[in-house]
C-alpha cells in the first residue's frame, strides 16, 4: 500500500508539472533544476520505503522472536513441573501392583523404573493415599503395617503408576535378580500392566528454595 501511495503521488506530480503550460516556455536549465529535484525527491522516497521495510522485518522478526521465546518458556515450565511433581502428567507407561512388600522393594522398584526411562511416577496405597514420587521421595517401613512414603502413610497393597516406555521398564524390572525376583523371594509380588494412557494426578506444592538460588 505504501509503495502504491507514493507511486501515485510522483505520477500525478509529474502530470501536473506536464501539463503546466508553463513548462512548455520555461529555460532548459529550469528543466534540467525540476528535473533534478524531482529525482532527488524519488531517491528520497525510495529510501524511505527501503526504511519502512527495514523496521517491519526488524519488527516481524522480533515478534516473532518473542512468541518463540515465550513458547519455549512454556515447554520448560512444563517440563519442570512434571519433574518436580507440581503439575499433572498423562502418557504411555505401565500400572504395577506390587503385594507384600516393603519400603526396600518400592524403593528399588523406583529406581529401577528412573533407569529404564520412567518419567513420572504416582504411589497409591489402598487407603486411598496417593504419593507423587520425585528425586526427593523416600520410603520407610511403617509399624504396624505398609510404608511411609514422603511422610505419608500408606497401606498395602500399592499401585504404583509410571509414565514412559512401557516395554523397556517391563523388561527392566523382570531381568533376573531383578525387582520382581527380590520380590518374590521375600514372599510378595509385582505385577504390570502396560497401558496406552496413564494418568498421574497427584502433585505436590512448589519447594520454598531457602539457600540455593539460580546463578545469572
Amino acid at each position: 500500500m505504501l509503495l502504491a501511495l507514493l507511486g501515485f503521488t510522483l505520477v500525478v506530480q509529474l502530470r501536473s508539472n506536464d501539463a503546466d503550460d508553463g513548462l512548455a516556455a520555461t529555460r532548459q536549465e529550469d528543466l534540467v533544476r525540476i528535473l533534478s529535484d524531482l529525482e532527488s525527491e524519488d531517491s528520497r522516497l525510495l529510501a524511505q520505503i527501503q526504511e519502512l521495510e527495514q523496521s517491519k522485518q526488524q519488527l516481524n522478526s522480533e515478534v516473532g522472536g518473542r512468541e518463540a521465546a515465550v513458547a519455549e518458556a512454556e515447554r520448560r515450565s512444563q517440563d519442570l513441573g512434571l519433574l518436580a511433581g507440581t503439575v499433572v502428567g498423562r502418557g504411555p507407561g505401565l500400572d504395577i501392583t506390587l503385594s507384600d512388600v516393603g519400603a526396600s522393594d518400592v524403593l528399588n522398584t523406583v529406581q529401577e523404573l528412573r533407569g529404564a526411562g520412567g518419567e513420572v511416577m504416582q504411589l497409591n496405597g489402598a487407603n486411598d493415599k496417593a504419593v507423587r514420587l520425585v528425586a526427593s521421595s523416600f520410603f520407610v517401613d511403617a509399624s504396624g503395617g505398609g510404608i511411609i512414603a514422603d511422610g505419608e502413610h500408606l497401606s498395602g497393597p500399592f499401585h504404583l503408576l509410571v509414565i514412559g516406555p512401557a516395554s523397556t521398564m517391563s523388561t527392566a524390572l523382570q531381568i533376573p535378580g531383578g525387582v520382581v525376583a527380590s520380590a518374590k523371594s521375600d514372599g510378595g509380588s509385582v505385577t504390570m500392566d502396560s497401558r496406552s494412557l496413564v494418568e498421574v494426578t497427584a502433585v505436590r506444592k512448589a519447594a520454598a528454595l531457602r539457600y540455593a538460588r539460580p546463578v545469572s
